[in-house]
């Protein structure tokens, strides 16, 4: 292999370092701008980012299923596998552990050792914070809105966070109900 190609490897392999420290950095002035902006009202701000990141899970599925290549998944469990393995690993670098079905097989925990959102982070120290903000609540509305996109109607949340003082950060995922195909009302 030349030098240089080993060369722009390494540059790529920089600008994809750096690229995920920006979006980090950004996605941490927004959540300190929201929190400005709703006066540090926690249920609202984790409202707020669910919102956005349900907005963005609309758009981001058809760019998942461009540059995978995955087809649709048959099942929750297949779909649970899917998100680790795939859609988290291809859009944030990571594959968070997919555990805790449900005897019906209709919910599942995944479990994050690293959370490049939270990376450089520090809760506002105003006795709350710790208790209300759950500041990466964009990823859950991230997935609830791309498997919407699915037909499936999901609730996310999280059960615990590092950042909160948690051991583990824990997001719960809850099949609601499959969606059926919606045609307008006035199509054929």
């Amino acid at each position: 292999m030349s030098s240089t190609k080993v060369a722009r490897d390494g540059e790529k392999t920089n600008v994809d370092k750096v690229n995920a420290e920006l979006v980090t950095l950004t996605y941490g002035t927004m959540v300190a701008q929201i929190c400005a902006d709703f006066n540090y009202n926690y249920p609202e701000i984790n409202k707020q980012l669910d919102k956005m990141g349900y907005n963005i899970g609309m758009r981001l599925v058809e760019d998942f299923f461009a540059k995978s290549g995955t087809q649709r998944c048959s099942n929750l469990k297949e779909t649970a596998e899917t998100i680790s393995k795939i859609g988290f690993k291809m859009f944030l670098n990571i594959t968070p552990l997919v555990t805790n079905w449900s005897g019906d097989s209709k919910q599942f925990s995944l479990i994050f050792e690293e959370n490049p959102l939270a990376d450089f982070v520090e809760l506002p120290n105003d006795g709350r914070a710790q208790d209300e903000l759950w500041y990466s609540n964009v990823l859950c509305g991230i997935l609830r809105g791309a498997l919407e996109m699915v037909q499936m109607q999901v609730e996310v949340h999280y059960v615990s966070d590092i950042l909160r003082g948690n051991d583990t950060t824990e997001m719960r995922v809850s099949l609601l109900r499959y969606m059926e195909d919606e045609m307008p009302p006035d199509d054929e």
